[in-house]
């Protein structure tokens, strides 16, 4: 279990963040069309997890604008932007925002892919939604960096996550 903060008040997560080094487990997540995405519609593809609790705060939508910037710059490399939104939300805040570098997936049926990798926020206002994280994978799925933000309200360290690219 991890501990960050929300407005400096102390919450929890189910649990810490995979290990560098360890294998990404497989997930089934909800594409913008309703389809479903896993790991092996990846496949050969670097991988970075922008992972946040909703489209719908302002932190959130900045991180994902400046993915979507730095996106087009990546060679083989895919950015995943992960919430528990709705897809519909999701479509609707990159079609509104010109979002086209980023694959926007959602994690609203059961919220598994932040259970299985200690994401699911545990207690606070925002219990069942996922804390603010970033996972990067080389093309096999081997997790060269992880960084779970300490305060939900901060962004991530875009370049820590994108040097090791």
């Amino acid at each position: 279990m991890a501990s960050i903060t929300l407005g400096g008040n102390p919450i929890h997560t189910s649990g810490e963040l995979p290990k560098v080094g360890t294998k990404l487990a497989d997930f089934k997540l909800i594409q913008n069309d309703l389809s479903v995405a896993s790991l092996v519609s990846f496949a050969g593809k670097k991988l970075v997890f922008n992972i946040f609790p909703s489209i719908d705060t302002g932190t959130c939508a900045t991180s994902v604008r400046k993915f979507n910037e730095s996106a087009a710059k990546l060679d083989n490399t895919a950015v995943l932007c992960i919430s528990r939104d709705l897809p519909f939300a999701q479509k609707r805040f990159c079609g509104a925002e010109g979002i086209e570098n980023v694959v926007n997936l959602s994690d609203f049926q059961a919220g598994d892919f932040g259970k299985a990798n200690g994401l699911e926020i545990v207690d606070g206002p925002l219990a069942g939604l996922h804390s603010r994280a970033l996972i990067v994978t080389d093309a096999d799925g081997t997790i060269l960096h992880t960084e779970q933000v300490g305060e939900i309200a901060d962004e991530p360290n875009y370049e820590a996550a994108l040097a090791v690219l």
